[in-house]
């Protein structure tokens, strides 16, 4: 099992919450102090950062912790929160398609008769969607299963390949722990505390995070004290932190 935070973070009612976490991290629970450092920007970004239709909110939650178990792509039970990921499309069927991470995560996108599609910027079909192509796919993710809300087809996409390997992401290996290092400005924050978002800044948020460092799959989006966004990746060695501000932009991880 790699060395991460594997606790659980549960929504129960649509108004804000200060969640007090758990870390079940091999290492003590860590204050990280704020590092000098630019905005990154990553060439060739596959997921477009734009501006999405619906409301925001925040989740209250009650923190239960879990058993860690592995699942089968290495990612902790967490219980379902508001995410996403990029890869290519693999296979499809009835009730959606599968992909593959550039990190060879296998995700499968469960879809519905809300689901919404895209292609680049345009609105479009699940026709659009085609083995072989590059997805963002938004929505509630339980472990490596996400309900997908949104799939944005990437024309022209590697599926966050070319990304992955710029930021430096380090792909699940089973009985790896995590390495202790981060990339350009880290807020000031407490491990495990913050509030549980869905909507649309919690889409947005994950659209920054998985354009600049794909190949995970975030499973939740957390506003700090501060006001910057953490999205939590699982399912990979490393980062599995993404901060992004107010701006959404990302600004480091770790």
């Amino acid at each position: 099992m790699n060395d991460y935070d594997p606790t659980s973070q549960s929504s129960a009612e649509p108004a804000p919450a200060t969640l007090a976490v758990k870390a079940r991290r091999s290492h003590a629970r860590r204050f990280l102090s704020k590092k000098t450092g630019g905005l990154i920007v990553a060439a060739g970004l596959t997921c477009a950062v734009a501006g999405l239709a619906g409301g925001t909110s925040a989740s209250a939650a009650s923190v239960t912790p879990l058993d860690v178990t592995a699942t089968p792509t290495g990612g902790p039970v967490a219980d379902p929160s508001e995410g996403g990921s990029t890869g290519i499309v693999d296979s499809k069927s009835s009730t959606g398609f599968t992909f593959s991470t550039a990190t060879g995560v296998v995700v499968t996108v469960d879809v519905a008769s809300t689901t919404k599609y895209t292609k680049g910027t345009d609105r479009t079909t699940a026709k659009a969607v085609k083995e072989g192509e590059s997805v963002l796919v938004l929505g509630t993710v339980d472990s490596a299963t996400i309900a997908a809300t949104q799939v944005i087809v990437q024309p022209k996409g590697d599926g966050g390949v070319a990304a992955s390997a710029a930021a430096g992401v380090i792909p699940f290996e089973p009985g790896t722990p995590s390495p202790v290092k981060s990339v350009g400005t880290i807020p000031d924050y407490t491990e495990g505390e913050g509030t549980i978002l869905s909507g649309t800044v919690a889409d947005k948020a994950v659209k920054a995070a998985q354009a600049v460092v794909p190949g995970g799959v975030a499973n939740r989006v957390v506003e700090l004290s501060g006001g910057e966004y953490e999205v939590h990746n699982v399912s990979i060695n490393w980062p599995h932190h993404v901060f992004v501000d107010k701006d959404f932009k990302v600004i480091g991880w770790e």
